[in-house]
């Protein structure tokens, strides 16, 4: 039996290695089957009624867990008030560990097992809640979107142990079914057990998303954050007859156009004085990351069903999904929306818009520079209208150092594995979750997806490839040899710096 110590020489290693994956290519079957067992349990956090059998895959989790030798700890959040005034219980959260070893990190790895609504009729080619495979791809839903990923780090520790080698890194995880719903209760018990559970965390991996492209490995290292706005107009107590006021009275749905009228410009550049004030700019090494991205601009346009996108080069478009602010309107409630024509002046509109945020760019600034540019467009049509503006909803961006060990670890793991160098990326939507870790925890995160771009999470068909599963569970056991060599590498490093 081959065991691993540090300072082993690239040729043990390689040997291990291989060691590993002749053992996940042996077992893929196995793994495809529980995936396949995990897919059957329609855990549906959004639809009250199968709450029950939310609670009953994370026992499947548990029990899986259990089975690898980790404490389990099921942690039980109580319950929750639907709309309509009924309690219903909270689904628990997993916390487990595996390993204590003073000489290894500590890695933990947060996952949900829970999913989106799905049924066949809705579009499905196949029973959604039974993993199918066709031309090399698993379909199901769950199975990219996070059961996949869940059960491949889950398959990459049971390896180690099946094979009798040493653990390169002591385990936590934390596996939670209320995801897709929020993680409700969620970030209170993080705050909770700060002190404990992750006192002795060194690194917190995240696997949740996806590849930009459908061939090339990613790494994700930063998010946008978002601020939602309402800005609401209001002329009086009732609706008014165009017939009998039109043209006498200052109407809101004119107010409320002219106001997100204002908002942004042709060219899609936001129209608020000092909104970009507080955005980085960008620097050389930076745009170089750029360059190198595997990203069809035709693939994306089509997929959009778009003719054409605001800007002409991968490079610019990946900017401004990524690195600059965005500002999209979304709807305006209170104005007749219905087929048909009804010559009526709303009494009051609510206009909602949002802006997807950046690092450095401050929420109570933002929300201060909205409302003082609304107000100035809306001071200047002099209407006796009231002008409401509020931020009923925000998330932080998250940015991760790029440079620090996770993110080395898991671009040698990949290289190792795929061959060659991931694309570092960063998504243009809110990741909640690993800006609460990062914020609760202090701790490193890294977003570390092996779902490829077309596997389709929370739609119909939504697949994983049996390659990116296989692999993927390759890639996080030679990941947990990588990082296990530069921890203590960075260890050995500090300590020598220390004693001199």
């Amino acid at each position: 039996v081959l065991l691993f110590k540090a300072g082993m020489s690239s040729l043990s290693s390689s040997v291990l290695e291989m060691e590993i994956f002749q053992y996940i290519d042996i077992h893929q079957t196995d793994f495809i089957e529980d995936l396949k067992e995990w897919v059957a349990v329609e855990s549906d956090s959004v639809q009250p009624d199968l709450r029950k059998e939310v609670i009953r895959m994370m026992a499947l989790a548990a029990d899986r867990l259990s089975a690898l030798g980790a404490t389990v700890n099921l942690v039980n959040l109580g319950s929750h008030q639907l709309p309509d005034g009924q309690d219903l219980p909270l689904p628990p959260v997993i916390l487990a560990e595996l390993g204590k070893d003073p000489q290894n990190p500590t890695v933990c790895f947060y996952g949900h097992v829970d999913v989106q609504p799905a049924k066949k009729e809705d579009g499905w080619k196949t029973d959604p809640y039974t993993l199918t495979e066709i031309g090399g791809n698993l379909y199901g839903r769950g199975a990219t979107d996070n059961k996949g990923p869940v059960l491949a780090w889950i398959n990459a520790v049971e390896t180690f142990r099946a094979l009798k080698l040493a653990m390169p890194v002591n385990f936590k995880f934390v596996i939670e079914g209320m995801e897709e719903a929020g993680s409700l209760g969620l970030e209170k018990l993080l705050e909770e057990e700060n002190q404990y559970f992750f006192s002795d965390v060194d690194y917190i991996v995240i696997s949740d998303n996806l590849w930009l492209s459908n061939k090339k490995p990613a790494l994700i290292y930063g998010s946008r954050g978002n601020a939602c706005f309402f800005v609401e107009v209001e002329c009086g107590s009732k609706d008014l007859h165009s017939g009998t006021f039109g043209g006498i009275v200052h109407e809101p749905l004119m107010d409320l156009i002219a106001l997100l009228d204002s908002l942004v410009d042709p060219t899609g550049r936001i129209q608020i004085p000092g909104i970009y004030d507080s955005v980085a700019a960008l620097t050389e090494e930076e745009r170089k990351l750029y360059e190198s991205i595997e990203f069809d601009l035709e693939e994306h346009k089509n997929n959009s069903d778009v003719k054409k996108f605001l800007y002409g080069t991968k490079e610019e478009i990946l900017l401004h999904l990524w690195r600059y602010p965005s500002l999209s309107i979304h709807g305006i409630e209170g104005a007749f929306h219905e087929p048909g024509i009804k010559t009526v002046i709303p009494a009051k509109v609510i206009g909602k818009f949002s802006i997807r945020q950046v690092p450095h760019m401050d929420l109570l600034v933002v929300k201060q520079q909205v409302m003082e540019h609304l107000e100035g467009v809306f001071s200047k049509r002099n209407s006796p209208n009231k002008l409401k503006v509020s931020m009923p909803l925000s998330a932080k961006p998250w940015l991760a150092d790029v440079n620090g060990p996770l993110y080395k670890a898991a671009r040698r793991a990949i290289k190792t594995v795929f061959g060659e160098d991931p694309d570092f990326i960063q998504d243009g939507s809110t990741i909640p979750v690993a800006r609460m870790f990062q914020a609760i925890t202090q701790k490193s995160v890294i977003m570390f997806p092996i779902g490829a771009a077309d596997d389709g999470e929370h739609s119909q068909n939504e697949k994983i490839s049996r390659h990116n599963y296989i692999e993927g569970t390759k890639v996080f056991a030679a990941f947990l040899l990588e990082i296990s060599k530069l921890h203590r590498h960075l260890h050995k490093a500090s300590n020598t710096e220390t004693n001199n």
